[in-house]
């Protein structure tokens, strides 16, 4: 294969790296809120930081096989300084990821094989119909939400397979595909998270894999977290750097406005509001990376997870996705009329409104945990994001 960015790229500067294009991201979050697609610099920042292969093997294309704690550490820190763009991140990291990790050999040396990591993006829920035809199968559908695409070289897209009804994740060339730019939305703009179709397309074999699959064909013990445990690490990574920043930027406006001695500066009703959101913010970050730290542990050990560590890791990220959304409340109340005129407040409130409404943090999750950890579902263990019973 030949020589990409991350040949020159420690992975553990990954976090910082993330760090810094976070300020880039910032600059131009007004761009991507207006035009619906991140900024052309952002996109080849992430390319040229090596953040899109963080969870490539290190096998492959010299991928950083970035440890979930890290990996956290890398969307927080992106996506303080534009929560959309750490939500491309994120699910373009899980599908290019996923796909060096469980995609044939022949798929995986294609994709590859280049100077530039591909960029897949696509939607892994309301699976299209596969049929089986010499080799592979004729895939159409109709899917949504399709984070980052604007930015793609090929699709990552769930299909059941019509004659067993088995899921299966279909990579495919994104010119395959019509896309449809309907992104007409309150917040998370700069994703692009539009609809496409895919009517009868030809797939082969060795560019799918089982949807749920957490046995990688390259690649160490991350990638037994399977595609829902990468998941789960994105969406609570964009939660703490979300939350962050709404408080920080709360802060800088109370002390334009005077600081210790404006309205806000002075009410010691404000203090308390204050403390209030960051002890429910630091708590819920807190308990992200509490859980995780354990998920990391036993996977350098070798070990397999429990359906209790399941269970947490599921209820940290809605927690914290909850609590920045309690976050976000606050800061936009607190903020007065700057908070409802176009600026950075405004905008992170429309975001993180937009980031409630994703599957991992509905009710559903939350109840599947609470009847886990009341001891109401035993011989039963995780699929995705419900609890199923043990076959």
């Amino acid at each position: 294969m030949q020589a990409t960015a991350m040949d020159n790229i420690d992975s553990s500067s990954l976090p910082q790296r993330a760090k810094r294009l976070a300020s880039l991201a910032s600059e131009y979050s007004d761009y991507g809120d207006e035009h619906g697609q991140l900024a052309q610099p952002v996109v080849d920042a992430l390319h040229a930081e090596g953040l899109l292969g963080m969870w490539v093997p290190h096998s492959v294309h010299n991928g950083a096989e970035l440890d979930p704690v890290s990996s956290i550490q890398v969307i927080e820190n992106l996506s303080y300084g534009d929560p959309s763009a750490g939500w491309v991140l994120m699910a373009a990291a899980l599908a290019i990821g996923t796909g060096a990790a469980y995609l044939g050999d022949d798929a995986v040396a294609e994709l590859f094989g280049g100077e530039r990591l591909p960029v897949i993006a696509g939607q892994g829920t309301r699976p299209g119909r596969a049929v089986r035809k010499n080799g592979g199968f004729m895939l159409s559908g109709s899917w949504s939400f399709a984070s980052g695409i604007k930015h793609g070289t090929h699709i990552h897209t769930l299909g059941l397979v019509e004659d067993t009804k088995e899921p299966r994740i279909f990579v495919l060339p994104v010119e395959q595909a019509e896309l449809i730019d309907n992104w007409d939305v309150m917040g998370l703009r700069a994703t692009g998270s539009i609809d496409y179709t895919v009517n009868d397309v030809y797939v082969p074999e060795g560019y799918t894999h089982f949807a749920v699959t957490e046995t990688p064909k390259r690649g160490g013990s991350l990638y037994t977290l399977g595609i829902i445990g990468l998941a789960v690490i994105c969406h609570s990574g964009w939660a703490c750097g979300i939350g962050r920043r709404l408080l920080d930027e709360l802060s800088q406006l109370v002390e334009a406005r005077g600081g210790a001695d404006s309205p806000q500066g002075a009410s010691a009703s404000f203090h308390e509001q204050y403390a209030q959101a960051e002890a429910k913010y630091r708590s819920a970050r807190a308990f992200v990376y509490e859980s995780w730290n354990d998920i990391k542990d036993t996977l350098d050990a070798g070990g397999q997870l429990s359906v209790r560590q399941h269970t947490l890791i599921r209820l940290a990220m809605a927690n914290v996705t909850w609590s920045a959304h309690e976050v976000a409340l606050f800061a936009y109340q607190a903020a007065g009329t700057a908070g409802l005129r176009s600026g950075t407040i405004q905008h992170l409130f429309r975001d993180m409104h937009a980031g409630t409404q994703h599957v991992t943090s509905s009710p559903p999750v939350l109840q599947a945990a609470g009847r886990e950890l009341a001891g109401l579902a035993k011989d039963q263990h995780w699929a995705f994001l419900n609890l199923v019973n043990d076959s």
